[in-house]
């Protein structure tokens, strides 16, 4: 682990490589796991005060469901997550062709609201968790990911440079600039 500011970072972020494949994962993390994506309850906030715009982009299914439970729920270990439909596809999931995409994110690109979806999906393969006063960044490891890991390998693309925009989302601009210069260091001693 690396010490950046109140982060810690996981060496994975810079020694492993990842390049997000839709077409050949088909957006499998968006319908396979243990709960739905983690959720703050910021944005509990922000996608409760912007569900009337994403409604339009949600299924039938995910619809009938937020009227009967909400968007969110609680899972096994206290955590705040979205709602998943029969216990797989979360609450948001949609599918453009043969790839699950999210319908928040739809609602984005398309200019109805400002804000792009959680940002555990955002982050992706990084999960993060508190660490006393520290916010830890890990790599999370997952078969359905392998075809972007070889992605990665191929085009020699690092973790955290993947997810660029979604740290600087996160964490800002100025943290990114430490981080690369931190990567840059610890990869010239250890190459």
């Amino acid at each position: 682990m690396l010490v950046h500011d109140n982060t810690l970072i996981s060496l994975d972020l810079i020694e492993k490589d990842f390049v997000c494949n839709l077409s050949a994962c088909k957006g499998a993390c968006c319908v396979e796991g243990e709960s739905g994506a983690p959720l703050d309850e910021g944005e509990i906030k922000i996608i409760a005060d912007n569900i009337n715009k994403i409604k339009p982009y949600m299924t039938s299914q995910a619809l009938e469901l937020l009227d009967e439970k909400g968007f969110w729920e609680k899972d096994t270990d206290g955590d705040l997550v979205t709602n998943c439909l029969d216990g797989k596809a979360c609450i948001f999931a949609i599918t453009e062709g043969d790839v699950y995409k999210c319908s928040i994110e739809k609602a984005y690109n398309a200019g109805d609201i400002n804000y792009k979806k959680p940002i555990s999906c955002h982050l992706y393969p990084v999960r993060l968790a508190k660490v006393g006063e520290y916010q830890a960044l890990n790599y999370s490891k997952w078969e359905v990911c392998d075809p972007a890991c070889k992605l990665g390998e191929s085009l020699k693309v690092p973790v955290f440079k993947f997810l660029k925009e979604a740290l600087v989302r996160k964490f800002g601009d100025s943290w990114f600039e430490g981080l690369e210069e931190i990567a840059g260091e610890y990869l010239s001693h250890n190459s």
